[in-house]
């Protein structure tokens, strides 16, 4: 069963990666620990994704107030795990966090033009284009 743990500092380490190919789309473990740092004061959520006792990926979320939406900043499934549900899965444990957290109503979030599973995982998990892009960034969203 899919369920996400908060990352602390007895598993930040694990190694975790994406393809050689997705590089360019996705931020590494490390740069999703130090973007969860940067946004900490926005009450910034890092959290490993788990198929039982196994790391499958990351992902990371946080507050954001003047969109008063949570931002789903970072989501990635290990190379070793990918086409088999992970994403879908970790989605829907993340929005269901935030929806008993309860501070906002709705989920932004940006993908790099160009990835194509990602636009289609989100739109799968009933996010919507909202016809705006910071640069080569598309922003998506949907209410909780």
């Amino acid at each position: 069963m899919v369920r996400l743990e908060e990352i602390g500092p007895d598993n930040w380490r694990l190694g975790l990666h994406v393809r050689e190919t997705q590089k360019e789309y996705v931020s590494d473990e490390f740069r999703l620990l130090a973007r969860a740092y940067a946004f900490r004061k926005h009450r910034s959520r890092a959290v490993l994704i788990y198929d039982d006792d196994v790391a499958v990926g990351m992902a990371l979320y946080y507050d954001c107030d003047e969109a008063e939406a949570f931002d789903l900043s970072q989501l990635f499934i290990d190379e070793r795990y990918q086409g088999k549900g992970y994403g879908m899965a970790a989605t829907r444990c993340i929005l269901d966090e935030m929806r008993r957290d309860g501070k906002f109503q709705k989920v932004v979030l940006c993908y790099i033009e160009g990835n194509e599973a990602a636009r289609s995982l989100y739109q799968k998990c009933g996010f919507r284009l909202t016809g705006e892009a910071d640069g080569n960034e598309i922003v998506m969203e949907r209410n909780l």
